[in-house]
C-alpha cells in the first residue's frame, strides 16, 4: 500500500466521492438518496469556506484511481472533526485506513488541535475497531432513524 498516494482533495473529486458514498452505503446499509445529497452538501461547504491552515481533505489514489478519502475540519478552536472517511471494499484490510487516519490526526496536531471527534454508526464495526485501536473512545450511542434506516449513531473522541 505504500505506492498509494494521498493527494489533496479538489472539487474535481466531488463527483466520485458523492457517488462512492451513495453507492457503498446503499449496498451495505440500505441508505436512501438523502445520504449522497448530504455528502455533496458537506463537500460544497468545504470547498466554499474551508481554512487550509486548519482544514484539509485527502484522496487515496492508486495509479490515479481513487480508493478512499478522509477529511479534517474545524469543529471548535481546539477540536478537529474527522469526516468523510471512506475506503472502497477492494482497498480495505491492507493498512490504507490506518495511513489515512494517521495523516488526518498528524495534520490536526500540526494545526494545533488538542482533540479529535467523529460521528459514525455502530454497524461500521471495522471502522470502530480502528478508532478504538487508535485511542478514540465512544462517548455516546444514540438510536436514530436516518437515510430511511434505523441506525445507532456514535460519537467518538480522543485527545491529540
Amino acid at each position: 500500500m505504500t505506492s498509494i498516494a494521498l493527494t489533496p482533495y479538489t472539487p474535481a473529486d466531488r463527483p466520485w466521492l458523492v457517488e462512492a458514498h451513495g453507492r457503498l452505503y446503499a449496498e451495505a446499509e440500505g441508505f436512501d438518496q438523502s445520504f449522497p445529497r448530504l455528502v455533496d452538501e458537506i463537500l460544497q461547504g468545504f470547498e466554499a469556506a474551508h481554512d487550509p491552515t486548519c482544514e484539509h481533505g485527502w484522496i487515496a489514489r492508486d495509479a490515479g484511481q481513487p480508493l478512499g478519502s478522509i477529511f479534517c475540519v474545524r469543529q471548535e478552536d481546539e477540536t478537529a472533526k474527522l469526516r468523510l472517511f471512506l475506503l472502497l471494499p477492494e482497498a480495505r484490510g491492507k493498512g490504507l485506513g490506518q495511513r489515512l487516519l494517521d495523516r488526518c490526526m498528524g495534520f490536526a496536531r500540526e494545526a494545533g488541535y488538542r482533540r479529535m471527534t467523529l460521528w459514525t454508526h455502530e454497524s461500521h464495526r471495522a471502522a470502530c475497531a480502528l478508532y478504538a485501536r487508535n485511542g478514540f473512545s465512544c462517548l455516546r450511542s444514540t438510536p436514530v432513524q436516518n437515510f430511511s434506516v434505523a441506525l445507532v449513531e456514535q460519537q467518538w473522541e480522543r485527545p491529540l
